[in-house]
């Protein structure tokens, strides 16, 4: 019994032995003292560690008892380790971390991309940017379509990169691919985004390269990550002459709240002033949104916004025909819901993970015809990345997946009653790897790949990527990408042949970045080639078996942009040139050509001088593009799109003045698009049937209204920290 008994004793101490735990606290700072937030903390062959906090402090405990070697590493930064002896006395610790020479991310891979929330990368356009650069009206699409590498497309709106279409060029909502990006709208009337450049942080436009990290756009991505926690409480009002709005945003000390409304209605300004066609009912709408954020740690957030809109408007366009004039009626509703979280984890791993929800229901009656439409996805994604792996490269690893539904009811006529029926379903799963590397203090680089497979299409790709970049001085580098890049065809050629294969395109930059006290000049030169573009007979576009994968093009260019925020005192500018040279045989076309949305130069003047004794900030605008081309029916011997439209001009000016209403911080606002009234021309509608001297008649497609007024009151109430009326906006 009593060796028995000793047994027990000797089994229950060694139990309270490894029940005791030991708490690791302590700080790591820099070579220079200064505390180093998001490091990670750890014991080397356990789970059990911690990140540092804002001012470089961390803590946590363990179980493990004997000697452990305790690691500290942060991405650019030297790994340090320290050896432990674990015995349940607290153990307080204080760390150095020596940084790299030139550490990773000093050397930026700049290739095809124009970003503006790091300002070590080509800094183009920031929020306050889009809201103030005049011609945009806030509009994210209408102020990127300034820089370099994109066609101003007048009758659409949207963005037109480097040759392609304006469906390949995707946006993403906190890394979440967004399903209909603009407001519904109808031929020759542009869109506008939905989004408010006010959600956003940052936004990083890529024409060209862009990372594995996204897909399905064969041209370019435009990146829009939403703020954090609001910074205050504060309400707002605005008085438009086109909407009215409100806001509220509560700040709690790890949570914010922030509700909008805005009601849109066009009837007064289009009854004021002179327009180029007939609105039988203008355009008017409502949009409401809601964003919640909770900091859930030092280094952790959830976001949820989730918006609601619904538009409509009838409008008389001028048409080639007997009649003389097309109605058409659009009736639209979209919600739409973005969930993001990000954490860091353990042993250097953090996560960002999101789930996206959206429906959207558009009636469209263009005269007798009726379609109804409503699209509705799901995607969900989930990315892990590991900034510690070394101290010259990291790692990250994710996938993507989405359910995608779209139904469609057409009746060519209404006074007969056949309906056409289409849809499809999709579901299409992504996966990717990508890895930021230092090769030596000069040359980084970022290499990656992607592979989706698309269950309607039934097949599958792989997208290889790579890009360098050289530091040829202090200010200087030199950045090259290369990769393929897939995307299915588009939903309205899905609805009538879904056995097509991924459209693709290959991308080569070569980008050139100078910066230095306040001015860049970014220089890059781009290669695309296409390959199994949809091809389809214009004659027949409904039968399924005239669907074919096989079409091709190409697109090669110059980009030049050049940004100006020294020379003049309170003056910033810039200029954009775009040289494009493009053909591709895609949808109907029937050899290759020039595509209509392709201009062969592009050029736009952007300035904002800040005049500090009348509070104002003044801006203005001039874009050029070149003639584009169009398919001339009355004279097709001249070749398939070998007419010629007039070149694309405006001059656009606003003017901000900053003063306060009733004690609140206030913004006034006017602007003038089109200042000159030009009557430019975005190509042609041609008659169904010839006139008695054989000739089809036409009429030409211009803005809807000779030049757009813009008046807006906005006024933001209950600022702890208004703003100051002497200070130029940021």
């Amino acid at each position: 019994m009593k060796p028995l008994l000793l047994c027990l004793l000797l089994l229950t101490a060694a139990l309270g032995l490894r029940a005791q735990s030991t708490t690791l606290s302590g700080t790591v700072r820099d070579a220079a003292g200064q505390p180093l937030p998001g490091v990670n903390v750890f014991l080397k062959t356990t789970f059990d560690g911690a990140s540092t906090d804002s001012v470089g402090r961390f803590r946590f405990e363990t179980q493990a008892a004997g000697s452990y070697v305790l690691q500290a590493s942060l991405l650019g930064f030297i790994s340090t380790e320290r050896a432990v002896e674990l015995a349940g006395r607290p153990l307080a610790l204080a760390l150095t971390l020596k940084s790299t020479p030139h550490a990773l991310g000093s050397v930026i891979v700049t290739a095809g991309a124009f970003e503006a929330s790091d300002e070590h990368r080509s800094a183009a356009l920031t929020t306050r940017d889009v809201q103030t650069t005049a011609g945009a009206l806030a509009d994210v699409a209408a102020a990127f379509n300034t820089l370099p590498g994109t066609t101003r497309v007048g009758e659409d709106g949207m963005l037109f990169v480097r040759g392609g279409a304006a469906s390949e060029t995707k946006v993403y909502l906190d890394g979440l691919p967004v399903q209909n990006p603009y407001n519904a709208t109808v031929a020759a009337v542009p869109a506008r985004g939905r989004f408010s450049p006010s959600l956003f942080k940052g936004t990083v436009f890529s024409t060209g390269g862009y990372s594995a990290l996204y897909g399905q756009a064969l041209s370019g991505v435009l990146l829009l990550n939403s703020t954090d926690l609001a910074h205050e409480t504060q309400t707002g009002l605005s008085a438009t002459s086109v909407f009215l709005g409100a806001s509220r945003t509560k700040r709690w000390e790890q949570t914010s709240l922030a509700l909008t409304a805005d009601y849109t209605n066009l009837t007064p300004y289009t009854g004021l002033l002179p327009q180029n066609v007939r609105w039988d009912r203008a355009p008017r709408g409502l949009a409401t949104s809601v964003a919640l954020h909770h900091r859930t740690g030092p280094a952790g957030m959830l976001k949820v916004y989730g918006t609601w809109t619904s538009q409509q408007f009838r409008i008389g366009q001028p048409s080639p025909e007997p009649a003389g004039t097309q109605t058409v009626d659009l009736r639209n509703g979209n919600g739409y819901l973005n969930t993001t979280f990000r954490s860091p984890l353990r042993r250097g791993w953090s996560l960002q993970t999101g789930l996206a929800l959206s429906r959207d229901q558009q009636q469209l009656r263009p005269d007798a015809v009726r379609l109804h439409t409503v699209e509705q996805a799901v995607v969900g994604r989930v990315v892990l990345i590991n900034d510690s792996a070394a101290a010259r490269w990291n790692v990250k690893v994710g996938a993507e997946v989405l359910g995608q539904q779209l139904r469609q009811q057409v009746q060519p006529n209404v006074a007969e009653a056949t309906v056409y029926t289409p849809q499809f379903s999709e579901k299409r799963a992504a996966g990717f790897v990508e890895s930021d590397f230092q090769l030596s203090d000069r040359l980084a680089g970022r290499l990656g790949g992607r592979t989706e497979y698309s269950a309607l299409l039934g097949r599958w790709n792989a997208a290889p990527r790579l890009a360098l970049a050289f530091q040829t001085s202090d200010n200087s580098s030199l950045s090259g990408a290369y990769g393929h890049f897939y995307q299915t065809p588009d939903n309205a050629l899905l609805l009538v042949q879904p056995r097509l294969r991924f459209e693709q395109a290959a991308h080569s930059v070569l980008t050139y970045q100078y910066t230095h006290d306040r001015q860049l000049l970014q220089v890059e030169a781009y290669h695309k080639t296409y390959r199994h573009l949809t091809r389809f007979d214009g004659r027949a576009p409904r039968n399924p078996f005239s669907y074919t994968s096989d079409g091709s093009g190409y697109a090669r260019g110059l980009d030049v942009l050049w940004r100006d925020r020294k020379t003049i005192k309170k003056l910033e500018y810039y200029l954009s040139y775009g040289f494009l040279d493009t053909r591709r045989q895609y949808r109907h076309d029937p050899v290759a050509a020039v595509p209509t949305f392709a201009a062969r130069h592009n050029v736009s003047v952007v300035g904002k001088y800040w005049v500090n004794r009348l509070h104002t900030l003044l801006g203005a605008t001039a874009s050029y593009g070149s003639p584009r081309r169009y398919h001339d029916l009355n004279h097709p011997e001249a070749g398939y799109n070998q007419g010629r439209l007039p070149s694309y001009q405006e001059l656009s000016l606003n003017a901000s003045y900053i003063t306060r209403l009733f004690g609140q911080y206030t913004v006034v606002h006017a602007a003038v698009n089109n200042v000159l009234g030009r009557p430019n021309v975005f190509g042609y509608r041609y008659a169904s049937q010839p006139d008695a001297s054989g000739q089809l008649n036409r009429v030409a497609i211009g803005p809807t209204a000779p030049r757009m007024v813009f008046l807006g009151v906005f006024v933001s109430i209950n600022k702890k920290h208004p703003g100051n009326v002497n200070e130029r906006p940021e």
